[in-house]
């Protein structure tokens, strides 16, 4: 198996290549297009920084496999697979506002082992390998052992589809009286990374795409957390489907939902989840 290690300082050189360009165009960029919705904002630096990560990748291990948010997918015989999101909260980056990163996530054979996401405006770059932990500006983070939902402060984000986003409001409705409070940065990548470095206790969203969530996913595991994957069910009152990281690697659904915690509010905040309806499908 190729050595996570190598991996990850590779994601980590080619990210910190592009961080430049993109802290000097925050704010001062146009929208080029949509995607889902005129919410679900492209730019022509999106598009630009896609294209130089996985060329950089390409030259680097031409027999790996990539797939990027923007359309970049290139089939590999390694069994490694590269998974970029160029501009993790696009619509933060047009506004030059905090919450927008750079995400590389490394698979082998299916499996998450390796990560890296770098925040250009505040120059935070963290780091992970399989099984050598996980790193914010080169020091050793975990997650944080809150085991009270109730002083638990817990991070999600909001779809594109209208109809969707209502439901996430709706569920915040059961939710929010019942933790710390509830934080909105706008972008899956850099929640991942607070939940794996303190900054939040716990994170859950629902309708992530792959490259959203790969390279945190391993970022907070390599903290010491926990990352649980729900498909939605058709009624509150069932109980969540959980599949795994491999399950969904090769044939990802619309509907999964994640939910990055430590391993003591886990439970209760899938209960919690469950109550609200989150798990439930529309």
């Amino acid at each position: 198996m190729p050595d996570p290690v190598d991996l990850r300082d590779l994601a980590l050189a080619i990210a910190r290549e592009v961080v430049p360009e993109l802290r000097r165009r925050a704010g001062d960029v146009n929208v080029s297009a949509t995607k889902s919705t005129a919410t679900d904002l492209v730019t022509e630096v999106d598009c630009w920084a896609e294209e130089y990560i996985v060329a950089r990748i390409l030259d680097a291990r031409p027999d790996d496999a990539v797939l990027a948010e923007e359309g970049a997918g290139v089939a590999g015989t390694s069994g490694v697979r590269w998974l970029v999101d160029p501009i993790d909260g696009t619509t933060n980056f047009v506004y030059k506002h905090p919450g927008f990163s750079v995400s590389i996530g490394i698979e082998v054979d299916n499996r998450p082992v390796a990560g890296v996401v770098i925040d250009p405006l505040l120059g935070d770059e963290f780091c992970a390998a399989h099984g050598q932990g996980t790193t914010r500006n080169g020091r050793p983070v975990w997650v944080n052992s809150v085991t009270d939902p109730a002083a638990a402060l817990v991070a999600t984000g909001f779809g594109y589809d209208p109809e969707r986003r209502r439901q996430q409001a709706e569920a915040l409705v059961t939710i929010l009286p019942q933790v710390r409070d509830v934080r909105r940065v706008g972008g899956a990548a850099l929640d991942l990374a607070s939940v794996s470095c303190g900054r939040v206790d716990a994170y859950f969203e629902w309708g992530l795409s792959p490259w959203d969530c790969s390279a945190g996913s391993v970022l907070v595991t390599e903290a010491g957390g926990v990352i649980t994957l729900f498909r939605t069910t058709a009624s509150s009152s069932v109980s969540p489907v959980m599949v795994t990281e491999e399950e969904v690697s090769t044939n990802w659904p619309d509907d999964l939902i994640m939910l990055a915690t430590n391993r003591d509010l886990t439970t209760p905040l899938t209960e919690l989840l469950l109550e609200a309806g989150t798990l439930s499908g529309p």
